[in-house]
Formats: C-alpha cells, sequence, structure tokens
C-alpha cells in the first residue's frame, strides 16, 4: 500500500482524539454512514465503475470484472450500490503514477479503468453493464462524470487538479445525472465525493453541491478494503493477502457481535487497487459467504434508508412515522444524519423547520456569492423568516429558542428538539 496514503489514514485517527468534535449543523444533504436498525441488513457499494476489463489475476474466462461482481451479488440474492463515473477520457494531458501509489492512474487525474484504458470504464463507454445493473435490480449513485476532485487535497493529491468551485461541480454532476435519466430513465438520488473531499473553492463544500442536486451524501462505515494493495512474496501469496485483508476484519466484528454491521454501509472498489490488483473479483465471494452466515440481508443503500434514513433513530421510536415524513420536506436533521431529539431546539435549527427549502438554500448560496464569506448554515433560513416576521435579525442562530410562533405552534409546547418536532403544524 502507498506508504503515503497509510500515512494518512493513521494521521486522521489521531488527530479526532486530540482535535475537538467535528461542530455538526441541520442541513437538506446529510451524511449517510449508516442508519439505526434492529434488523440485519447491510448495504454494499462499488466505486469507480462500471469496468469492462477482466479481473487481475483473471480467473473467469475474461469476463469484466462489474460482471463477475454482478454475478456474485445474483448468486447470493444480493443487492449492490454502483456508485458509477460517467467517462474519464477528458482527462488529458496526462501521465501515468506509480504503481502502488495513490496516483497510480494519473499524476494530474484520475483515470478508470487506467490511464490509456479510459474507454473500457465509465457509463458512457458501457451501455450493455449498465443496463445489467438496472436490470437486475442494484442502484446506481454519482461519483462524478469525470471524477476529477471538488477541491484541493495537499497531502496525498498534491499536483491534481480540481474543479473550480460550485457551479463547476454541479455541472460535471449533472452530465451523469442527465445521462441516466434521458438514456435509462434512471433518476440518481445520491453521490460521493471523488476520494471525500469536501471542501472547494469559493466558501461552499460538496454539501452545497448535493443540495443543488437534490441529493444524498452516500459515505461509508465499515471498508471493504478491496482498494488497498498488499504485497506478500508471489502473485498467488499476495492474492490470498488481499483477499485475507478484506474478509478478516468482518469476521472478526462479527464475532465479537453478530449485530456488529446491522444498518452499516460498505465500502468496495469496482476496479483496480493501487497494484493493478482485483482482489475484490475473489474476496467479494467470501464476504458474502460471512453475511449470509450470519442472516444478512446485503440491500442497496436505498432500501437501506427505507428501514430508517437516520442514524440514531429507528423504527421502535414513538414519532418515527412523524420525523420520516417530516425530513422529506424540512430541514430537521444534522449533516451527520443524526436528529439528536434531546438537545434543546436553537433559533437557527428552527428556522431550518420553517424556510421552505428553496429559500434556505437559495439566500445563502447568493450570499456566499456576493460576500465570498462561508455564512453560517442557517442564513438563508433566518433571512427569510425574519423577512417574513417570524424571527428577528438579531437573534443568534446559536441561541435556545425561549417561545415559539404561535402560528405553527400550539401553546405550551416544550422547546427541546422532539417536541417541537413532535407540535409542528406547518404542513397541516
Amino acid at each position: 500500500m502507498s506508504i503515503i496514503v497509510k500515512a494518512g489514514k493513521a494521521g486522521k485517527k489521531v488527530l479526532k482524539r486530540f482535535l475537538p468534535e467535528e461542530k455538526h449543523h441541520i442541513s437538506y444533504t446529510r451524511r449517510i454512514e449508516r442508519v439505526r436498525t434492529t434488523k440485519r441488513l447491510v448495504a454494499m457499494t462499488f466505486d469507480d465503475g462500471p469496468m469492462d476489463l477482466p479481473a487481475a489475476p483473471d480467473k473467469f474466462s475474461g469476463r469484466a470484472l462489474t460482471d463477475v461482481l454482478l454475478d456474485i451479488l445474483k448468486e447470493y440474492d444480493a443487492l449492490g450500490t454502483f456508485d458509477v463515473v460517467g467517462d474519464t477520457g477528458e482527462n488529458y494531458p496526462d501521465t501515468p503514477g506509480k504503481n502502488g501509489q495513490a496516483d497510480w492512474g494519473g499524476v494530474k487525474f484520475d483515470h478508470y479503468p487506467d490511464i490509456n484504458q479510459d474507454e473500457r470504464g465509465g457509463a458512457v463507454n458501457n451501455e450493455r453493464l449498465i443496463r445489467r445493473i438496472l436490470e437486475e435490480g442494484h442502484q446506481i449513485t454519482n461519483h462524478g462524470y469525470r471524477h476529477v476532485l471538488f477541491g484541493k487535497k495537499p497531502f496525498v493529491y498534491g499536483k491534481r487538479s480540481y474543479l473550480e468551485g460550485l457551479d463547476a461541480a454541479v455541472e460535471d454532476l449533472n452530465r451523469l445525472h442527465k445521462l441516466l435519466q434521458e438514456k435509462y430513465g434512471y433518476e440518481i438520488t445520491m453521490g460521493r465525493p471523488p476520494h471525500y473531499v469536501d471542501k472547494m473553492a469559493g466558501g461552499f463544500s460538496s454539501y452545497d453541491v448535493y443540495d443543488q442536486l437534490g441529493y444524498q451524501y452516500m459515505a461509508a462505515s465499515f471498508d471493504g478494503a478491496g482498494w488497498l494493495p498488499v504485497n506478500r512474496g508471489s502473485a498467488e501469496e499476495t492474492l490470498k493477502a488481499e483477499v485475507e485483508a478484506m474478509t478478516a476484519p468482518m469476521a472478526r466484528a462479527l464475532a465479537e457481535d453478530p449485530n456488529a454491521l446491522a444498518g452499516q454501509i460498505i465500502f468496495q472498489k469496482d476496479g483496480y487497487n493501487m497494484s493493478r490488483r482485483t482482489p475484490v473479483a475473489f474476496g467479494l465471494k467470501k464476504q458474502l459467504e460471512l453475511l449470509k452466515r450470519y442472516d444478512y440481508q446485503v440491500v442497496t443503500v436505498s432500501q437501506l434508508m427505507e428501514e430508517s434514513p437516520f442514524a440514531d433513530v429507528g423504527r421502535e421510536d414513538p414519532d418515527f412515522a412523524t420525523l420520516e415524513k417530516l425530513q422529506r420536506t424540512r430541514g430537521i436533521v444534522y449533516s451527520d444524519n443524526r436528529l439528536r431529539l434531546d438537545a434543546p431546539m436553537t433559533w437557527g435549527e428552527l428556522a431550518m423547520l420553517l424556510a421552505p427549502r428553496g429559500e434556505a438554500i437559495g439566500r445563502r448560496v447568493r450570499r456566499i456569492r456576493e460576500t465570498g464569506n462561508h455564512e453560517h448554515a442557517y442564513w438563508g433560513a433566518m433571512d427569510w423568516c425574519a423577512e417574513q416576521g417570524i424571527l428577528k435579525y438579531a437573534m443568534d442562530p446559536e441561541g435556545p429558542v425561549t417561545s415559539l410562533p404561535k402560528e405553527f405552534f400550539p401553546p405550551e409546547t416544550g422547546c427541546t428538539r422532539r417536541a417541537v418536532y413532535r407540535a409542528f403544524q406547518g404542513d397541516k
């Protein structure tokens, strides 16, 4: 594995111990890593495909890697979520990076399935594979038309080109969205940023991009490790080690707690790892065998979210039906997909509940364009509420709510988030 990537992963773990906990805010776009459920449901996601080149090593008579993955999923009655790209053929001029390193497929850009073989990858070049994915009931999500970074990532990808800002990212994703919509009649509802880069030029982030598209941010909570190279002497020893790296952590987690993966999203790759091998073609079957042994059902991420769209509230909660309905049209969930129902409501959170989605998003985006500053997440919603006379401009978005607008709430409603959402009458 790349020393840089390994150091980056280790560094993140260390930093999490010492840095203050990340502050989250109410957001229409939420980072979906896992959901709360008591059922043994799990989602398996595959990035960077489809790929019309054989597995490496090829032990499947030349079948395309994506076909091999689909065959395995079908054998286990499992449904996958394929986080596809459009076409990386426009990402030139470029030169190949070093095999086994993070830039293996290109120094300035990514190329899938590999540099100078772009025509064998992506949705644009693989109509047959896209149709098979959809016909067999799998989900497709948006990993970017060209798989270009949304912003800078200096530590790992210091030489990488990146998109110029919000409009460029929206345009890129829209190309893939419209392709699936117009050619296949398929509506994409989720996306995953290339290499999980969120911050971008102009004070915006990937959350703003997905707000514009009406997407949810599909992340993952369990690394399937099919993208990580492990070198162990001979080719057979290396393959065995890479498959073991995919299966051993899952086996340990399930042995310690059979419900450990309930509601989780597993990250995989529909393509080469950094050393141009495809351990996923061999490890996926073993992973699915493990999940079957523990009575797991492998579903799409959308199906997982039908069980519960929240990370901290499940169907057992007495207010689940109310909250599930409300989150479809109102801003009530934090960016980490948690509701935090027992916390006191703040003025900014109340504004996000009351303001129309289009007004909250549109006003904030316009304000950032005008000032160049990364405005408070609730700025647009509070601006609209103040203009309507519901709240006052002077109210602190982080300050606790002390009284509720009588046109939306019955008298004596408490000010915890649960009480406010339970009593809200705006949609009646």
